[in-house]
């Protein structure tokens, strides 16, 4: 399998000095698990340089224990894979993360280049390579094989000015993406690679869910963490964007929006002290926010703060400071990787439930999911739920083109579709529903952000019976 990238800038010489190699050596060559490469110049002048990577995979090699013909005849030695993207970390690590040793500023140059895979298994549609790399601003041509113009296998160039950082990055992560196959265990270290890979440009790409989703194998439990932490605009992401769809926010706006987040807390809390709740789960917790007041307040004897990332869980077990606490004190507060839409028997049985501004990162179908889970499975005494107002979104400049102010939002309720649900809601399970404001009332739009709390209503003491759960239809899971 071959990769080769060719640049014009003058001198062009200099593409040896980012890669770390030298084109006066001829060819380089060194050892991996699955095969040789071989590093070498076929172009070299101020005007044009090229560099090839080749790597020579070795079929018999890659196989242990018992074998099949099939296991030693197929396109794997010939194909550009995750394989080249493996490669690509052992010959080329200081060039992908940026490091120019002996021309530091030279790395931070875009400077014209031109890369070309040869014999990409394509697997998707027509325009896969083009909707991938397109959007990061690449001009794209595949071309079929000339021995079998009918397979899905392409030659691929793209052309762009950028760092050779940036095109290396976006190699590595795209093709094993184009490919849909990776060649050895995908597991947390796999979502760590992608996460810093595709920092900068995988949290706005538009095929995002389709590289998340190939690049760790379909895993759920991957994919869903991955998706968590690329709607998360905390301060970790390096992303200025606030999460009521500002951008470029002033020092103003960004005192408003925290003011109306810690309103949003004020109010979980006040509620959870009306209720007299003593064991409390915050699910969606993120980095702890809301912990960080319960561990202060004597009337919480049990707090489980509950989210899917893993990433958030140890920012919050940071940030909370968990380690310092001994003995009783630590026994009272925990956290646990849990998603929304699966029973999980660990959080069920508790006072009361906070689920602060997430309901609305739920795609609309697996809202039912989601309402099992919570009001079925869990079963807590009170639910505590917050969410946007749609309807006061006119009142953000800048807001997002589909009108919401999360990139990861599936939707925004109005005050009367929000009122709609909890009354749904609230009648199917057993529940008597308020729904509130939370911050400013508007007039002519209501207030920024509205709330529901749902009290478990007792069953009839005369015949019995208990307040109706479906629960069935949430899968069993973490």
């Amino acid at each position: 399998m071959l990769l080769t990238i060719s640049t014009t800038h003058r001198p062009a010489t200099d593409l040896g000095y980012l890669l770390h190699k030298n084109p006066a050596r001829g060819v380089q060559s060194f050892d991996l698990a699955c095969g040789r490469v071989h590093v070498f110049f076929p172009e070299v002048s101020d005007e044009r340089c090229t560099a090839a990577l080749m790597l020579d995979i070795d079929p018999i090699g890659l196989v242990r224990g018992p074998a099949t013909i099939r296991d030693y005849v197929n396109d794997r030695p010939y194909v550009c894979s995750s394989f080249m993207s493996v490669a690509m970390t052992k010959v080329l690590r200081n060039a992908l993360r940026g490091d120019c040793r002996e021309r530091p500023e030279l790395a931070k140059i875009p400077i014209p280049l031109t890369a070309t895979l040869a014999a990409v298994p394509c697997r998707g549609s027509d325009t896969l390579v083009d909707d991938l790399f397109g959007p990061l601003g690449y001009e794209v041509e595949t071309a079929p094989d000339e021995m079998d113009p009918e397979s899905y296998h392409r030659n691929v160039t793209l052309r762009s000015t950028k760092t050779l950082s940036e095109l290396l990055t976006h190699i590595y992560v795209l093709l094993p993406v184009v490919d849909s196959r990776k060649h050895y265990f995908i597991g947390e270290a796999e979502l760590k690679k992608l996460m810093a890979h595709g920092e900068g440009w995988l949290e706005e790409h538009p095929k995002r869910s389709l590289i998340v989703q190939r690049y760790l194998g379909h895993r759920k439990s991957l994919t869903a963490e991955a998706f968590s932490a690329l709607e998360r605009t905390d301060e970790d992401s390096g992303n200025a964007e606030d999460a009521e769809g500002e951008t470029a926010e002033t020092a103003a706006q960004a005192e408003r929006r925290k003011n109306l987040h810690e309103q949003r807390l004020d109010w979980i809390v006040g509620k959870l002290g009306d209720v007299k709740a003593a064991r409390v789960v915050d699910l969606g917790c993120g980095e702890g926010q809301l912990l960080r007041r319960l561990i202060g307040d004597p009337q919480f004897s049990e707090i489980v703060g509950a989210d899917v990332s893993a990433r958030s869980l140890e920012i919050a077990t940071r940030k909370l400071k968990l380690r310092r606490f001994k003995g009783a004190e630590r026994d009272r507060i925990r956290l646990v990787q849990s998603s929304l839409g699966y029973r999980d028997p660990r959080l069920a049985g508790y006072d009361a439930v906070a689920v602060v501004e997430v309901v609305e990162h739920i795609d609309p179908s697996r809202l039912d999911m989601f309402e099992n889970t919570v009001f079925g499975a869990m079963g807590p005494k009170t639910v505590l739920l917050t969410t946007p107002n749609r309807e006061y979104n006119v009142r953000f400049e800048n807001l997002r083109a589909n009108g919401l102010r999360h990139r990861d939002h599936r939707f925004e309720w109005t005050r009367e579709e929000f009122r709609a649900w909890a009354g749904r809601v609230a009648e199917s399970y057993g529940y008597a529903v308020e729904t509130a404001g939370i911050g400013p009332e508007d007039p002519e739009v209501g207030p920024p952000s509205q709330a529901a709390r749902f009290t478990l209503e007792p069953g009839d003491p005369e015949d019995g019976t208990e307040p109706p759960k479906t629960a069935e239809a949430a899968p069993t899971g973490t």
